[in-house]
């Protein structure tokens, strides 16, 4: 009997799948993708950024009509201390100019969207389809295993987040390491347009992005994020599973919940309702975790090859995946040329990312998880500035101390010093 055979199977309809079966399509392949959710974009969970510069000339096409939210014109950080907090907010005129920079979206309605241009291109999408196994033959990975059925193909491209299995099954990655992974916690709060401008000091389509550091987590490495839609907000929490395990013990899920308790959050979400609750492992390991990236008849690309980073001031994920699944199909596309695509052959995939913007940041920023993952940052400094913050705009019934003896008797000689190391470590950042 006749096997049917495809020229690419793709494991999931993230951004990394979609955008590989996207343009694997426009260049007329035949291209099934397999995707566990009721649709794509069901299992998707993200904060709800996405950098648009680095990709814009990958998909020049689908910009102006893709299903965004708004476009980020505020950036801000709060530090967060156990009483108070400090937020930052920056506005530039570059940020209002378009092309805008990057826009809040929401992944349930973005994908399914791009699901459907990848569709009209002619890829295949099948949904609630759950891949058990690859097909391997002669050392050379040729298909998948779907609900008990065989699916063969030239070149399968694992695409099927952060645990994948499909990666795990070709020996490509071994099961990880807690530090190098978190986990994340999501509401999609819907509030009026005209409540969200004005809390935000927004107009029109404009947008805000804020990331929260110190107590929202515990004082375990992570942080809270939120992100305005058109018509909803996105809140979270991010923390790291290795922190999860060790120390003083917190319950996860109550992270969020105490987060949204917190006046500088109240405040923002009040009157609004929740209409989505998401949970997620997210990859946080940077350089040092990725996953190989290809091997005999098989290519790994979004968060299934650890495709994701944090550096503090900006948490990204949605762009490298979007890269990753072009790159892995131009990478099918040069093999198909040699009708070979054993590891050498697809080797040209990590070429490729190393020759683009998502290897280089990962290079430039390797350091970033090992400077990031210190205690002090999310305990020390936001109760030290914090405090600080208050006792310069305290007034009593005494005099007033003057600003520089009021910073100095917080920054002992043992406290400096400490700073110092502590700078030492975010120089390589």
């Amino acid at each position: 009997m006749e096997v049917e055979k495809f020229d690419a199977i793709i494991v999931g309809a993230g951004l990394a799948g979609l955008a590989a079966a996207y343009t694997l399509a426009q260049e007329g392949l035949e291209v099934l993708v397999l995707e566990r959710g009721d649709y794509a974009g069901a299992k998707n969970v993200t904060g709800g950024r996405l950098y648009l510069n680095p990709i814009r000339d990958m998909f020049p096409d689908l910009w102006k009509k893709a299903p965004l939210e708004r476009f980020i014109a505020r950036e801000e950080v709060a530090i967060v201390a156990k009483e108070r907090s400090l937020t930052m907010s920056y506005c530039g005129e570059e940020l209002r100019q378009e092309p805008y920079q990057s826009y809040s979206i929401l992944r349930a309605k973005f994908d399914r969207w791009l699901a459907k241009q990848a569709e009209r291109k002619g890829a295949m999408l099948v949904t609630k389809s759950r891949v058990d196994d690859v097909i391997i033959d002669n050392g050379q990975v040729v298909g998948v295993i779907a609900g008990g059925e065989e699916l063969h193909a030239d070149v399968v491209i694992a695409c099927d987040g952060v645990m994948s299995l499909v990666a795990e099954k070709a020996g490509l990655r071994k099961p990880g390491n807690p530090r190098d992974f978190a986990v994340g916690f999501k509401e999609v709060i819907e509030l009026d347009p005209t409540v969200i401008e004005d809390r935000f000091g927004l107009n029109g389509n404009e947008g805000a992005a804020r990331l929260y550091m110190g107590e929202v987590t515990k004082g375990k490495f992570g942080g809270g994020f939120l992100y305005t839609n058109k018509e909803s907000l996105s809140l979270g929490i991010v923390v790291g599973i290795k922190d999860l395990t060790e120390g003083e013990q917190v319950q996860a899920p109550s992270l969020l919940d105490d987060f949204k308790q917190r006046p500088e959050v109240a405040s923002l979400i009040r009157g609004g309702q929740t209409v989505e609750y998401s949970a997620h492992v997210i990859p946080e390991g940077g350089l040092k975790a990725l996953t190989k990236l290809y091997g005999n008849g098989i290519l790994v690309a979004g968060d299934a090859a650890g495709l994701s980073m944090n550096i503090g001031v900006t948490v990204r994920g949605m762009e490298y995946a979007m890269a990753s699944g072009y790159l892995a199909a131009q990478a099918v596309l040069k093999a198909r040329e040699t009708g070979q695509f054993n590891a050498s052959q697809l080797a040209v995939y990590e070429l490729l990312l190393k020759d683009s913007f998502v290897m280089k940041d990962f290079q430039n920023f390797k350091d970033a998880p090992a400077a990031l993952d210190n205690p002090r940052f999310f305990t020390v400094y936001p109760e030290m500035v914090t405090t600080m913050m208050s006792e310069l705009y305290a007034v009593g019934a005494g005099p007033k101390e003057r600003i520089y003896p009021t910073l100095k008797k917080h920054l002992t000689i043992r406290e400096l010093w400490d700073m110092l190391g502590d700078l030492r470590k975010v120089r390589k950042i």
